[in-house]
C-alpha cells in the first residue's frame, strides 16, 4: 500500500509539472463525427502529422469521409487520396471493409459508443476492421468522453522510462497501470501530456535527459548517454 501511494505521488508531481510545460487541446474540439475521427486515426498511423492532415483533406475533398460515401467509391479512388500517407494502399483497402462492416452491421452509424458501456463498446470496436486498442480508446476518450487512456508510442516509452509502469508491460497493462494512478477527470491530460513529453523531451533515440522538466523524477536519465541539441 505504501508504495502505491508514494507512486501514485510521484504520478501526480509528475502531471503537475508537465501541465506547466504543455498545453492541451480542449475535449470540445478533439471529435465532432466520430468516423471522421476514426478515419483519420486510421490515416495518421506510421505517418508524419503533416502528412496525415494533407492526406485526409485529400480524402474529404476528393471522397467524402461518411460510411456511405467510403463503400460507395472504389478503392482505387481512396489510394490516390492518400498517395501522402504511409500505407496508404493497405489504409484505403482497411478503410472499404471499414466502411461496409459499420454500415451492414451499425445501420452506418457508431453511435453505440456513446450509448454502450465501456467495455461493450469497446469490444465492439475492436471487431471492426483496422481498429486497434488505440484506435478505439482514442474514440471512447475523445468522442464519447468514456474513462479510458489511449497509448501510443510516446505513451508507451515515457511511462515507462518514469518508471510509472513496468519496462516489461503490454498495451492492456499500461493502459490499466496508468488508470490506477491517475483520476478519470486526468486521462485527457494524461494522454497529450506524456505525447508531448515524449515528442520534445523524452525521445526514442536521443533523449534530452539534461533538459527534461521531471529529470529529478525519472530513473532513466541515470542510465543514458545524455545527448544536448548543438
Amino acid at each position: 500500500m505504501w508504495r502505491n501511494k508514494s507512486l501514485k505521488n510521484k504520478a501526480s508531481a509528475i502531471l503537475r509539472t508537465l501541465e506547466r510545460e504543455f498545453s492541451i487541446p480542449k475535449l470540445s474540439s478533439l471529435c465532432k463525427d466520430p468516423f471522421k475521427t476514426l478515419i483519420r486515426t486510421i490515416i495518421s498511423q506510421a505517418t508524419a502529422d503533416v502528412n496525415t492532415a494533407r492526406a485526409y483533406k485529400e480524402l474529404e475533398g476528393r471522397v467524402g469521409i461518411t460510411v456511405l460515401s467510403l463503400s460507395k467509391v472504389s478503392r482505387e479512388a481512396i489510394e490516390e487520396s492518400l498517395r501522402s500517407a504511409g500505407l496508404y494502399r493497405n489504409k484505403s483497402k482497411v478503410m472499404k471493409e471499414l466502411a461496409s462492416v459499420i454500415l451492414e452491421r451499425y445501420g452506418g452509424s457508431l453511435d453505440f459508443i456513446y450509448e454502450d458501456s465501456l467495455d461493450e463498446a469497446r469490444r465492439k470496436l475492436l471487431e471492426l476492421p483496422g481498429v486497434g486498442p488505440k484506435t478505439a480508446d482514442i474514440l471512447l476518450l475523445f468522442c464519447a468522453r468514456k474513462p479510458t487512456i489511449p497509448v501510443d508510442t510516446h505513451v508507451n516509452r515515457v511511462s515507462k522510462r518514469l518508471g510509472l509502469v513496468s519496462d516489461r508491460a503490454d498495451y492492456e497493462k499500461v493502459r490499466r497501470a496508468l488508470q490506477s494512478l491517475y483520476p478519470p477527470e486526468e486521462y485527457l491530460k494524461v494522454h497529450f501530456l506524456l505525447i508531448y513529453h515524449g515528442r520534445r523531451y523524452c525521445k526514442a533515440r536521443r533523449p534530452l535527459c539534461p533538459s527534461c522538466p521531471v529529470r529529478d523524477k525519472c530513473s532513466y536519465s541515470s542510465k543514458t548517454t545524455f545527448y544536448t541539441p548543438k
